[in-house]
């Protein structure tokens, strides 16, 4: 009797603690595709800590990698793509500093200490204007819930009206103030106003990893890797 009292106490302390142990963490990682080096700039929220520092430099061709962990807490900021950076450091950049720049959209509301994993919310905003393709995709999912890829993979300064270019040093457009409506003509999966939304349902829990990838050829959901969005 005393040995089965002793299981069941073992036990039910093992349960417990399996239900108080924080569930898997989320990590972002950057990718850059570009045929030119990003300079990602990683922007805390009000009150949020930094996640990494912001004088990296992404090489471009795919061969630029980085990842890091967010706090076992909830993290709020938002990442934009710097190019054109002045060597060796990144404070003096033809676009990404200031407007017009694409702006990535991040929250994860983490769940240390609950048996609910994390709740990543993303998004790309165009309100500010365009300057880098970009696309997130949540990456090894092992929650519940809607996890689509959003963003734009469509070079839009190509196509920007003249009057609304930015003009780089070597003579091509590397940033565009644009119109919502050509924004979101050309990439649905964006913010174009500040009260704009995706049309599609987001509801993502443990992503595992949001991944922001520079220059991603195409939309693709990493839920449903075979469903292909060409953007051109």
């Amino acid at each position: 009797m005393a040995g089965m009292v002793e299981r069941l106490v073992i036990g039910t302390l093992l349960a417990a603690t399996f239900l108080a142990a924080p569930a898997a963490g989320t990590t972002l990682t950057l990718h850059n595709l570009c045929p030119y080096p990003v300079w990602p700039l990683v922007t805390p929220n009000t009150g949020f800590p930094s996640i990494c520092g912001n004088d990296i430099r992404l090489e471009g061709n795919g061969h630029g990698l980085v990842s890091f962990p967010f706090p076992p807490t909830f993290w709020s900021g938002q990442l934009v793509a710097r190019t054109g950076c002045a060597s060796p450091s990144p404070s003096r950049c033809e676009t990404g500093s200031a407007r017009p720049a694409g702006v990535v959209q991040l929250t994860v509301h983490s769940a240390e200490g609950a048996p609910r994993p994390d709740l990543a919310v993303y998004s790309v905003s165009l309100v500010g204007g365009f300057n880098v393709p970009v696309v997130v995709s949540p990456q090894a999912i092992g929650g519940d819930g809607p996890c689509p890829a959003l963003g734009c993979a469509a070079d839009l300064n190509a196509g920007c009206p003249p009057a609304q270019r930015v003009v780089g040093a070597g003579g091509r457009a590397v940033a565009c103030y644009g119109l919502p409506g050509y924004f979101k003509q050309r990439c649905p999966l964006t913010r174009t106003t500040p009260v704009d939304r995706e049309p599609v349902e987001q509801h993502c829990y443990a992503p595992g990893e949001l991944k922001v990838v520079f220059c991603q050829p195409a939309m693709v959901d990493a839920a449903q890797p075979d469903v292909v969005v060409a953007e051109n």
